[in-house]
């Protein structure tokens, strides 16, 4: 059974980081593409980061480039967000999904002064 569980949300000041983390299992963890979503207060979905099976190639939503890294230990079967120099308007809850479309719980992110 695939099992996803995200951690390192709460609550941040602006300008603050925090690492999200997603424990994932059931699955072979090192052969999936792996993404970071999040959900606004009153808005959509939306992508914010992707890293390949290896690794080796990233991809972000141009309003977190520069600020945000995904990564990954495939390992620890565990895929990580650094957010730094973080925004109100990256408060959101903050989702892992599998490739094949598995979703985890989500973790709140509140940055606020």
């Amino acid at each position: 059974q695939v099992q996803l569980v995200e951690s390192g949300g709460g609550l941040v000041q602006p300008g603050g980081s925090l690492r999200l983390s997603c424990a994932a299992s059931g699955f072979t963890f090192g052969r999936y593409i792996m993404s970071w979503y999040r959900r606004a207060p009153g808005k959509e979905r939306e992508l914010v980061a992707s890293i390949s099976a290896a690794g080796g190639s990233t991809n972000y939503v141009e309003s977190v480039k520069g600020r945000f890294t995904i990564s990954r230990d495939n390992a620890k079967n565990t895929v990580y967000l650094q957010m730094n120099s973080l925004k109100p308007e990256d408060t959101a809850v903050y989702y892992c999904k599998t490739e094949f479309g598995s979703w985890g719980q989500g973790t709140p992110v509140t940055v606020s002064s």
